[in-house]
């Protein structure tokens, strides 16, 4: 049972590492308090026990783009949720090459974790 909810619409932020090939996605402004490490993903908990970001390393292979489409994305949707120690996050965005814009939908991640995270939902996108 969800009963905690955090609408950060409109307060997302994005950095790629072309370097590293590690992608960023996060809710600005949040106070940061631990990390829970799932194989080339880190997920991000802040002092409200929200799940407030994610780093993907080996972005490319992941979601199969070349490095240079994910350093230009343009905008995403990130809904993540914690309910009975599974960690669910769906994940959306736009990413373009040349003018082409490609858009990945779908990727769903759900891990179960023995790290403490409050029963919660986040939605953050950015335009």
């Amino acid at each position: 049972m969800i009963n905690k909810h955090l609408d950060a619409r409109g307060k997302g932020e994005i950095d790629y590492d072309y370097a590293n090939d590690v992608l960023l996605f996060k809710v600005k402004d949040r106070d940061y308090l631990k990390s829970v490490d799932f194989d080339n993903i880190v997920i991000d908990v802040d002092t409200k026990g929200f799940i407030t970001g994610m780093r993907i390393f080996d972005a490319s292979k992941m979601f199969n783009l070349s490095k240079l489409s994910l350093k230009n994305i343009r905008g995403f949707e990130f809904n993540a949720k914690a309910e009975d120690k599974v960690i669910s996050i769906q994940l959306r965005f736009v990413a373009e090459l040349r003018n082409k814009k490609s858009v990945i939908q779908g990727q769903n991640i759900e891990r179960a974790s023995d790290a403490f995270i409050n029963n919660s939902e986040v939605c953050c996108t950015v335009a």
